[in-house]
């Protein structure tokens, strides 16, 4: 055992040494600014920072070679915290629940605050996550190897529920739009039986739909609308002071540590489970802080800073129990670490026990790599947030441009298909209507993102195990717990109620905004009816799913027609309902008219960019249509205009044309002028 421990501890040592020669160090940091540049480009993601450099990995020593894809892997989930604070979009999947309230605290003035506070706990996430990783290596194999199918979905149940369960005082809406998304992610090819669910005649549709163009179109489009509604900075009449926010924000992740540890431990597990993403992760930790931290339930969505620390140390500690679990089985935690393998193969270097044995070495330099390369990157997006944290002053009509045009990249890199711009401007409508409505949005994308997997853990589970896999101990109890999430909002409103608290008496009052009850149910009937016609194997998911979502919803509609008849003498305090978690729209005197007005100029000058898209190709279209709406929109000046445009163009052409190498639609007028495709980018 001595000579074990002695033999772990050299091998760590002697990686370490390795990490830090310069050379290796040069080229991880390389990656690490890969890594901040991809994080900051909302739609992006690690996928293509792997695409871009492993091609310069092929000629590179395998340490040097794995230290900088992981060192751009481990900074993404960093980076990505400006966006989603700044702006409200979502840098990656990763940092959803990061909008709820470092938006909020944006829009507060408290940018620079939120930015730091970001920073910090997601080092202390990555770096506590790298160290727990280093000290259980050794341990890890059983522990992994004790999770099969029915505990996967058990666990993804567990993390579905914890998310639908927050939704205020309407807990059965997130029930019911979870089961929305779910049916959402059951659109395609069914792997059982081959069958093609609800996909029509659009082949686009087999593979099912993309979760990128959905996400953006949910959260991003919604809060860029909101921006053009109001008309006004995301900081408006707020005395800034960047410097003194960021020293705050550092402090607040430090005095928090404890939930910087609790998320950190949760990421690490969860990364463990091949895939649970980073998408589902940030949720889990948000909703755990929310049941957790004193007071939560009166601060969280609306600007609390523990709303920032917990999502982002869970979002960067992932990364460390997804490694372990592709270097200890060969079995990628994700999408990154399948590309990740690739790369190990390439050099000769297989995952799986030799790599804690034989090259004991070599997995230690990439923890190690994972490590200091969370501390380049938050130090220099600290550094940076004194001046980033300014965006949030700027007017709308400076933010609104370049943020749509990324928009549109980062949806179209989905599939590099016209269903994806389609797909992200209805996901942009529903999401906004959604917002308006008060209807939660997280339940969905993670119906989205869990749906594909609790099918196939359940298809798996009951073929292997008939109806005996119930009866696991561990499966038996991650569902209790599933189950009492929620009921807790039932048993809550039977303590401060009674029963009758459950059937409300009063008289039904209706109000437009009921429609979407309505439009919800109707659209679940047709699709249940289509799924009538399937085989057994390939309805049942969607029906069991179809039939929740309904009771969920005619419940939650009929509690709400008739609590707006009850005397206001009889309504009880409903602050124990817990949190709504979701960001609201704002308060405004606008009046309805003007708000729809602005909505639809908004989306207007969505559809003229998807028109001039399709005639002229997407860069010819970029100077165009940023033009034409600060010159004839927001009647800014001639000269910021053209310089805009002409920076903004460039950029676009530099990163995604002759970089990345985006394959660009197909256009009218390449079709007409087919030589033009060759001289002009895109068309």
């Amino acid at each position: 055992m001595e000579a074990l421990d002695f033999s772990v501890i050299d091998a760590a040592g002697s990686a370490l040494m390795l990490v830090f020669q310069p050379e290796r160090m040069i080229f991880m940091v390389f990656g690490v600014a890969v890594g901040l540049i991809i994080g900051l480009i909302p739609g992006i993601g690690g996928l293509t920072g792997f695409a871009l450099l492993i091609p310069f990995t092929y000629t590179m020593d395998p340490i040097a070679a794995l230290g900088m894809l992981l060192g751009m892997q481990a900074v993404t989930t960093t980076s990505d915290t400006l966006p989603a604070v700044l702006i409200g979009v979502p840098g990656t999947s990763s940092a959803q629940a990061l909008v709820l309230d470092g938006h909020e605290l944006a829009k507060k003035g408290e940018a620079a605050r939120a930015l730091a506070a970001g920073y910090t706990s997601s080092l202390m996430g990555g770096v506590f996550g790298a160290f727990l990783l280093a000290f259980t290596i050794p341990f890890i194999r059983p522990f992994v190897l004790a999770i099969g199918t029915p505990e996967l979905f058990a666990i993804t149940t567990l993390a579905l529920a914890m998310v639908a369960a927050l939704s205020g005082n309407a807990p059965l809406r997130g029930v019911a739009i979870a089961c929305f998304g779910i049916l959402i992610s059951m659109i395609g090819i069914d792997a059982q039986t081959a069958q093609r669910r609800w996909t029509g005649s659009f082949v686009y549709l087999w593979d099912g739909v993309p979760i990128m163009p959905l996400m953006l179109g949910l959260f991003a489009l919604p809060e860029l609308c909101e921006l053009a509604i109001a008309r006004k900075p995301l900081a408006d009449n707020v005395k800034f002071d960047p410097k003194k926010g960021r020293s705050q924000g550092i402090r607040d992740a430090l005095t928090h540590w404890f939930l910087v540890v609790r998320s950190s431990i949760l990421g690490v597990v969860c990364g463990a489970i091949p895939g649970f993403s980073g998408a589902v992760v940030d949720w889990m930790a948000y909703g755990h802080a929310a049941r957790t931290e004193k007071g939560a339930s009166e601060t969280f969505t609306k600007g609390d800073i523990r709303g920032v620390i917990a999502p982002e140390a869970a979002a960067n500690a992932i990364n460390s129990g997804s490694l372990g679990t592709t270097l200890v089985f060969g079995v990628p935690g994700s999408a990154a670490m399948a590309i990740l393998i690739g790369a190990m193969l390439v050099h000769g270097i297989v995952p799986g026990p030799d790599m804690m044995t034989t090259h004991l070495d070599i997995t230690y330099s990439m923890v190690w790599s994972m490590m200091v390369a969370n501390i380049i990157g938050t130090l220099a997006c600290i550094t940076l947030s004194v001046y980033f944290a300014r965006i949030a002053t700027l007017r709308y009509t400076l933010l609104l441009p370049a943020i749509l045009v990324v928009v549109y990249i980062g949806a179209y890199q989905a599939s590099s298909s016209w269903g994806d711009m389609l797909v992200l401007l209805v996901a942009g409508l529903v999401g906004w209507a959604m917002k308006r409505l008060n209807w939660p949005r997280p339940p969905l994308v993670l119906g989205l993102v869990l749906g594909v997997l609790l099918e196939r853990y359940l298809g798996i589970s009951i073929v292997r195990y008939g109806a005996d896999w119930l009866y696991r101990p561990g499966v038996m109890g991650v569902l209790a717990i599933a189950v009492l999430v929620l009921a807790r909002p039932l048993i809550n409103e039977i303590r401060h109620g009674g029963l009758s608290a459950l059937v409300p008496s009063g008289r039904p009052v209706f109000k437009l905004s009921d429609l979407f009850y309505v439009i919800l149910m109707g659209i679940t009937v047709l699709m249940m009816f289509e799924a009538s016609k399937w085989p057994t194997a390939a309805r049942l998911g969607p029906q069991i799913v179809g039939t929740v979502l309904l009771i969920g919803a005619a419940v939650s509609f009929y509690h709400a027609v008739t609590a707006r008849g009850r005397p206001i003498e009889d309504e009880r305090d409903i602050s124990y309902r817990g949190i709504y978690m979701d960001i609201g729209s704002e308060k405004d005197d606008l009046g309805n008219r003007l708000v729809l007005s602005r909505a639809a100029q908004f989306f207007g000058w969505f559809l003229l960019f998807m028109g001039l898209m399709a005639v002229i190709g997407l860069i010819p279209t970029i100077p165009v249509f940023v033009i034409a709406y600060l010159r004839f929109h927001a009647r800014e000046p001639w000269r910021l205009t053209v310089l805009y445009a002409a920076g903004v163009t460039l950029f676009v052409y530099v990163v995604f044309d002759q970089l990345i190498r985006v394959f660009w639609p197909n256009t009218v007028l390449g079709a007409l002028f087919p030589q033009l495709t060759s001289m002009i980018p895109s068309v």
